[in-house]
C-alpha cells in the first residue's frame, strides 16, 4: 500500500507548493494594489495623486493596519458614535471586516482632494465598499472629509464606525482573531495570516488522509459492481483509478475545507481556481489511465494477434493519444486559471504548421507508418522483395522499416518513401509454383517420350503437396540441342523452404522417369562440319 501512497503523497505535495506560489503572485499583486504602485513607478503617480484624496487616506490605513500599528490607524475613524471601545480594537475588527469581504482596487478610489463630484452623495462623503448586512441587504463603507490636525483627511464616517462591532461579529473567523496569539494574526506573504498559511498545510493534509479513505471505500464499492461483469477490461481499470479517485476525493473535501481558511476574497478564489485545476488533473489523469489499459487490451484481442503488423501501431497509437489529452489538459488548466486560451490555441495552430514544415520528413515518415498499418501491404515476419533485395521484415517502427537481408544484414527504409515503392511479399502466397524445362536428347524416340510425359506427370499428380487443378506436362519444342519437355505445377505449401523439399521430390522423381524409359538428360553439344576441296577423312568432328 505505501508504494501507492508515496507517488500520491508526492504529487499533491507538489500541488500545494503551486497554491502557494499562486497564492503568493496573487497577493503580490493584490499588494501592489493596495500600497500603490512599484517604486519605478511612484513618482510618476505621486504627482497625479493629491496627499489628500481619500485613496491616500484608504492607501495609509491599510498599510499601518498591516504593521500593526492599530492606534495610529485608528486617526482615520470617526469616533462620535462610539465612546466604549478601544480605538485600536475598532481599527483592527475593521480591517479584518475589510479583509474578508472587499478587496480595494485603489485604482478606482478618486486620486482628487475633492473626491468624487459625479455620484449622488454628498460633495464631502465617498463610498468606498459594500459590506453584507445582517439582514442580507449590502451597507455601505463610507468616508468623509474632516479638517484635522494634520490637515484635511477623509476618515471613515461615523455610521461606519457604529457597524462595525456587527459586521465583525458575523465573521466566523472571528474566534481566530480573538484566541490566537497576535503573532499569527500578522499579515505574511500573500496578504494572508500566518495562522492561515499554517491552517492550509494542515487541512491539505487532514484532505488527503479523508481522500484516501474515501477513495478505497470508492474503490471497493465500484469492485463489486464490475465484478459482475463478464469482462475482464472493467477490472483492470478500476485497479488503475485508485489514484485518481483519491486526488478526486482530496480535492473536494479541500472544496468543503476552504470556508474555514475565511481567507480575503482575492485569495480564496485563487484557491479555489487551483482546486479546479486539480478536477481538470483528476479527469484527465483518470483519462491517460483508460488509454493505457485500452492499448493493452487491444494487444490482447484476435484482431491483434491476427494483425501482427498492428501490434507496432498500437503502442504509437496510444502515445499519440496522451499527447493530445496532455494538450487538452494544458488548454483547460489554462483556461481555469484565467488565461487567454483563444490566442494559445491560435499559436498552437500556428506552431503546428510551421513544425510540420520543419520537419517534412519526420511527419511524412509518421503518416507512413499509419497508412502501412492500415494497408498493411506487408507486416512484420513477411518475406519480401523491395526492389533490389529480398528478406525478410523485423520490425514497422515510427520513422522505418526494418528488413533482413538473405545475406544477414540490415536495412532500413523510411517509412515515407517504401508508402511509395513497389512491395513484393511472399508471406501471401497460397501456393508456390514450379516452372522448368526438361531437356531429353535426340535419341529418344515418340513412344518414349510419351512414356516420359506420362510418368512425370504421374510423379506430379501423386505428390501429396500438389494443387491439382492446374498440373502442365507438355513436349514443347525441338530445342538446338534437346527435347524440350515444359513442366509447370503448384505446391500447396505455407513457406519457401517446404517448396524447395518438395521440389527435390519431384526433380528426383523425373530423373527416374526419364531412367525407366531408356533415354537420358541432353547436354548441350554442336558438330562442326569442315569443308576443304579434298577431302580428308575425319574432316568432321563432334564436340
Amino acid at each position: 500500500m505505501m508504494t501507492s501512497v508515496v507517488p500520491v503523497a508526492r504529487r499533491l505535495m507538489t500541488a500545494l507548493m503551486c497554491a502557494l506560489l499562486l497564492l503568493c503572485s496573487g497577493g503580490a499583486r493584490a499588494l501592489q494594489d493596495e500600497g500603490g504602485e512599484t517604486d519605478s513607478g511612484k513618482a510618476a503617480a505621486n504627482s497625479l495623486v493629491s496627499p489628500e484624496s481619500p485613496r491616500v487616506s484608504l492607501t495609509k490605513f491599510l498599510e499601518l493596519c498591516r504593521l500593526n500599528r492599530y492606534e495610529d490607524a485608528a486617526a482615520y475613524l470617526d469616533f462620535a458614535n462610539v465612546q466604549d471601545l478601544d480605538a485600536a480594537t475598532v481599527a483592527r475588527r475593521l480591517k479584518a471586516v475589510l479583509d474578508h469581504h472587499v478587496w480595494f482596487d485603489l485604482e478606482s478610489i478618486s486620486p482628487d482632494a475633492e473626491g468624487e463630484l459625479d455620484d449622488e452623495l454628498a460633495d464631502d462623503i465617498e463610498r468606498i465598499a459594500s459590506i453584507p448586512g445582517p439582514n442580507g441587504g449590502d451597507e455601505p463603507v463610507l468616508l468623509v472629509r474632516r479638517e484635522t490636525a494634520n490637515g484635511v483627511q477623509w476618515i471613515f464616517t461615523a455610521g461606519t464606525v457604529e457597524r462595525v462591532h456587527t459586521w465583525y461579529m458575523s465573521l466566523d473567523h472571528r474566534w481566530a482573531l480573538e484566541l490566537l496569539p497576535a503573532m499569527l494574526l500578522k499579515p505574511g506573504p500573500g496578504e494572508l495570516l500566518w495562522w492561515q498559511w499554517m491552517a492550509l498545510p494542515i487541512l491539505l493534509v487532514a484532505a488527503w488522509v479523508l481522500g484516501f479513505i474515501l477513495g478505497r471505500i470508492t474503490s471497493a464499492f465500484l469492485s463489486r459492481l464490475v465484478a459482475k461483469t463478464s469482462g475482464e477490461w472493467d477490472d483492470v481499470i478500476l485497479a488503475r483509478l485508485n489514484g485518481p479517485l483519491t486526488l478526486g476525493w482530496t480535492v473536494s473535501v479541500m472544496y468543503l475545507g476552504v470556508p474555514l481558511l475565511s481567507l480575503y476574497k482575492p485569495a480564496e478564489e485563487l484557491l479555489y481556481r487551483v482546486l479546479g485545476v486539480g478536477l481538470f488533473v483528476v479527469f484527465f489523469w483518470a483519462l491517460l489511465r483508460v488509454v493505457d489499459v485500452a492499448g493493452q487490451y487491444m494487444l490482447q484481442t484476435k484482431w491483434a494477434v491476427n494483425h501482427p503488423a498492428s501490434r507496432s501501431l498500437i503502442p504509437l497509437g496510444g502515445r499519440l493519444t496522451k499527447v493530445v489529452i496532455m494538450v487538452m489538459a494544458t488548454i483547460g488548466v489554462l483556461s481555469e486559471l484565467g488565461f487567454p486560451v483563444a490566442s494559445l490555441v491560435a499559436g498552437l495552430g500556428v506552431g503546428g504548421l510551421a513544425f510540420a514544415l520543419a520537419a517534412k520528413s519526420t511527419v511524412e515518415n509518421l503518416f507512413g507508418a499509419f497508412a502501412m498499418g492500415v494497408d498493411q501491404p506487408i507486416r512484420v515476419g513477411d518475406f519480401v522483395r523491395v526492389d533490389d533485395f529480398v528478406g525478410t521484415v523485423e520490425s514497422i517502427g515510427m520513422r522505418s522499416t526494418r528488413i533482413r537481408t538473405q545475406d544477414r544484414t540490415t536495412v532500413s527504409i523510411p517509412n515515407g518513401k517504401i508508402a511509395e515503392m513497389k512491395l513484393e511479399t511472399f508471406a501471401t502466397r497460397d501456393r508456390m509454383r514450379l516452372k522448368t524445362v526438361l531437356g531429353v536428347e535426340y535419341g529418344a524416340t515418340a513412344s518414349q517420350m510419351q512414356q516420359m510425359l506420362e510418368g512425370c506427370e504421374r510423379v506430379l499428380r501423386d505428390h501429396p503437396h500438389i494443387w491439382p487443378d492446374n498440373v502442365i506436362v507438355r513436349f514443347t519444342e525441338f530445342g538446338a540441342s534437346s527435347l524440350d519437355i515444359e513442366i509447370m505445377c503448384w505446391f500447396e505449401v505455407p513457406d519457401y523452404n517446404a517448396f524447395r523439399l518438395c521440389r527435390q521430390e519431384v526433380l528426383l522423381g523425373f530423373m527416374e522417369v526419364v531412367e525407366k524409359a531408356g533415354s537420358s538428360f541432353a547436354f548441350p553439344t554442336r558438330t562442326v562440319h569442315l569443308v576443304t576441296d579434298t577431302p580428308l577423312p575425319g574432316s568432321s568432328v563432334t564436340t
